[in-house]
């Protein structure tokens, strides 16, 4: 796969297109994020082009069949919950539903009065796989993108797992961009930050990752098939809201922004 990053997009309310991004320009190759990565970058063959002021951003994979999350996969995040650090990886979902893009709005919920920030770089699935070894994970990894693993703390500890609690209506932002593989020299290599109100909340680097990426790709295909855009969220560092000295839960009116270098830039407003 050539270096490339890529864009999922609409035009005119149309459906989800997926694009190839030349600086101010968007190559648009007719197919969604999905059928573009089965069928290989490689083989994209654009059809028209947009410019970029042009085309209505959508979540990088706007229909994932699977969003799987990695949960403690931070040696310090599960030290500031006073959480051993899980021998294996600790897999939770989110809904498809839950999905929003840059700049659109966090919709707080009446549900919960505890909503939380998780900066994270996400693994997007290129290549099908079952029973995939960690020595062929690479080759079944398409790009990267970024993702804030909106969290309601309250139901997440009242619900005793973290279904609900992380598939609220927006509570998974994701970055419009998708960068591919090739271009990352080393994914655990990444500086990954997080702003509430231009204020640093969270500031690490994915080299403190636990379970890497080749392992997660290992560990959740012995249980789900792995499918072109399925999304994996690998986890998030230290500095989230509920572990402060006192708790800092978002606002109306807070402005959230995740960061990992290289990759995509997410920023959101809480309404």
């Amino acid at each position: 796969m050539r270096a490339v990053r890529l864009i999922s997009f609409r035009i005119d309310e149309g459906p989800p297109r997926a694009g190839i991004c030349d600086g101010e320009i968007v190559h648009d190759t007719g197919l969604g994020m999905r059928d573009l990565l089965a069928r290989g970058i490689d083989r994209a063959r654009p059809i028209s082009q947009h410019p970029r002021a042009a085309v209505q951003p959508l979540p990088a994979v706007p229909d994932p069949g699977k969003i799987m999350c990695i949960g403690r996969n931070y040696r310090e995040h599960a030290a500031e919950q006073g959480a051993e650090a899980p021998a294996q990886p600790l897999v939770f979902a989110k809904y498809p539903s839950a999905l929003i893009t840059d700049g659109e709005p966090i919709r707080l919920s009446p549900l919960t009065s505890q909503v939380d920030w998780e900066a994270e770089l996400v693994v997007v699935i290129g290549r099908p796989g079952k029973h995939i070894g960690e020595s062929s994970a690479w080759q079944h990894v398409a790009g990267y993108t970024v993702m804030n693993d909106v969290s309601a703390r309250d139901l997440q500890r009242g619900d005793g797992q973290w279904t609900r609690a992380k598939s609220l209506d927006t509570f998974a932002p994701l970055a419009a961009e998708l960068v591919s593989a090739d271009e990352i020299h080393d994914p655990h290599d990444l500086a990954i930050r997080c702003w509430v109100n231009d204020e640093l909340m969270q500031d690490s680097s994915t080299g403190n990752m636990i379970h890497t990426i080749p392992k997660l790709v290992a560990h959740l295909s012995q249980a789900f098939t792995l499918e072109p855009g399925d999304l994996i969220a690998t986890g998030t560092p230290a500095g989230v809201g509920a572990f402060r000295d006192p708790p800092v839960f978002l606002r109306a009116g807070d402005v959230v922004r995740c960061q990992v270098d290289g990759v995509a830039t997410l920023e959101n407003p809480v309404a």
